[in-house]
């Protein structure tokens, strides 16, 4: 028997033994000749007695047949780790705050970040933000930070024109003066009085004040204006508009006076009647 050769696009020949004679017969499956796609999206071939397809494999399939997927690129990223193919790689690397999850890069933020820094008291947050939140805050001018929130500040000592003991205004001064005046009078009475009543007057635990002398009584009226607002508007009594005393000696057993009303200078012996006000001279 002569050998015969076949050529057939597309088809295959099977043989059969065990017949009296040869018997071959063409496969017309698409699938078993490996047009197993159903399109192709690229190049490809397509089954010529059927709908499928043979897809040609470009460089971004062989790549993502091979686990390279990730671009590495995006918030969260710092790029790519290992070889690359096709411009993607098989793992990512992630900036700080950011953890890789196997497929992306996850914020994760330490459990320091906590606070959302909002609310009355807040002026936003400190330092570098993960996730919205911060691991302190920044506080409003007169609130500070304490035990993991901004709480209303307890003022002590000279602020300003304000002298405050334990967060409550307990002396003003107008600007350019260097003492600070009580918060009101302590009445009308005798010069011995009067001194003892203010050097026991406490203006802060033992910050004990003075009778004012009788420039600082000068330097009063002269700021009357500036004194009386601070006064009023921080829970004080405006200066009364008559004499006070000072503690400054005549030098014949009398004491000098300084009329708030007028800033006139006069004096008196000491078992007269005058207004009394404690200054805070040293602090």
């Amino acid at each position: 028997m002569k050998n015969i050769k076949f050529l057939l696009l597309g088809t295959s020949l099977s043989c059969f033994p065990g017949l009296a004679f040869g018997q071959c017969v063409t496969v017309q499956d698409c699938a078993a000749l490996g047009y197993t796609e159903s399109s192709c999206p690229g190049k490809g071939l397509k089954c010529p007695f059927g709908n499928g397809w043979f897809c040609a494999e470009d460089e971004s399939t062989v790549c993502d047949k091979n686990g390279f997927k990730y671009s590495c690129t995006g918030t969260g990223y710092s790029g790519g780790s290992g070889q690359s193919c096709g411009g993607k790689y098989k793992i990512c690397t992630c900036t700080t705050n950011y953890t890789w999850n196997g497929s992306s890069c996850a914020l994760s933020c330490s459990s320091s970040y906590k606070y959302t820094c909002t609310g009355t008291g807040y002026a936003g947050g400190a330092g570098s933000a993960c996730g919205g939140k911060y691991t302190q805050c920044s506080c409003a001018s007169g609130y500070e930070w304490k035990s993991g929130s901004c709480q209303k500040q307890i003022l002590n000592g000279a602020q300003g024109d304000l002298y405050y003991c334990n967060g409550a205004v307990v002396a003003v001064k107008a600007p350019g003066m260097d003492f600070y005046v009580a918060m009101k009078d302590l009445g009308s009475m005798n010069w011995d009085s009067a001194n003892s009543s203010c050097r026991n007057y406490s203006f802060c635990g033992n910050l004990k004040g003075i009778l004012p002398t009788l420039d600082q009584l000068k330097t009063m009226y002269n700021n009357k204006s500036s004194l009386n607002s601070l006064l009023s508007t921080n829970g004080g009594t405006k200066l009364t508009e008559g004499w006070y005393w000072s503690s400054t000696n005549t030098g014949n057993g009398d004491h000098d006076l300084v009329g708030i009303s007028n800033g006139f200078h006069g004096w008196s012996g000491d078992d007269s009647y005058y207004y009394v006000r404690p200054v805070l001279a040293s602090y």
